[in-house]
């Protein structure tokens, strides 16, 4: 049996994730996750792929409002409302991606400015734009600020069989999984086709390439090698390090912790 044992969001792309018990699922990602996202003055976006001490930023949710605070740094914490109202748009690129934008005020930016050292500004994502999903294994699926799809899914099994291969083991955090689960063996993940939490049903589309940011660790931002290097002697296909599933939904719905996981369809 298949068990919902962690539901993660990351609101602003890049920086700590929030774990729920519970969570509303839409098309384009779980409400609030990566509807924001920080880019330089000219709308690029950045990552911890740049900054590993993104990860010290941590967010926090209450009534719909956005909390930022920093781990380290003795700064105010920053309070965000959940949509800007009346501001100016900005065009922004993710990736290959050119999005529209909603931009904050100049306080906001200004604080995260100080607290990364650099000048930047934080976007959010409007319900009235759509990005769509990469089109190569996908067509007419949304996505928010996400690298590339609304939903990712690991097992912990995975992650113990991974952990074998480790002098040091890692924990989930590691791979910013949306859903993670207890149950069955390693990668059983890479077998499913369509599943269902709750009464939702999800597509599983395509292995997830690890990037980088796996190798850094989520509680001090410093940047090390694993799990990369041991990932790469047996989950290696056609250049990319895998570990994880893509997923996309057409059903809206809640999530609960502990919901078992039904496997429709199996690869």
């Amino acid at each position: 049996m298949y068990l919902l044992s962690e539901i993660n969001i990351y609101p602003i792309k890049s920086l700590g994730g929030i774990t729920l018990n519970s969570s509303f699922v839409e098309e384009r990602g779980l409400k609030h996750d990566r509807r924001w996202m920080l880019v330089y003055e000219n709308g690029i976006f950045f990552t911890q792929r740049d900054y590993p001490k993104m990860a010290l930023l941590r967010t926090s949710i209450e009534n719909d409002i956005l909390i930022v605070s920093h781990k380290e740094f003795k700064v105010k914490e920053l309070i965000i409302p959940p949509a800007p109202d009346g501001s100016s748009e900005l065009e922004v690129t993710v990736w290959n991606d050119k999005c529209i934008a909603k931009t904050y005020s100049k306080q906001i930016d200004e604080w995260f400015s100080e607290v990364l050292g650099f000048k930047c500004r934080l976007v959010y994502m409007p319900d009235s734009y759509r990005r769509e999903v990469n089109t190569e294994y996908l067509q007419n699926k949304s996505v928010s600020f996400a690298d590339a799809y609304p939903f990712l899914i690991t097992g912990e099994e995975s992650l113990n069989e991974l952990n074998k291969n480790l002098r040091e083991s890692l924990p989930m955090n590691r791979f910013r999984a949306n859903f993670v689960f207890s149950g069955g063996s390693p990668f059983d993940e890479d077998k499913w086709e369509r599943i269902k939490i709750c009464n939702t049903e999800f597509d599983v589309v395509k292995p997830c390439a690890r990037c980088v940011v796996t190798t850094i660790d989520q509680d001090t931002g410093e940047r090390g090698t694993e799990p990369l290097n041991a990932l790469s002697k047996f989950r290696k296909t056609n250049k990319s390090v895998l570990f994880g599933q893509n997923m996309v939904t057409n059903v809206s719905g809640r999530i609960e912790l502990g919901s078992r996981i039904e496997i429709l369809r199996w690869k």
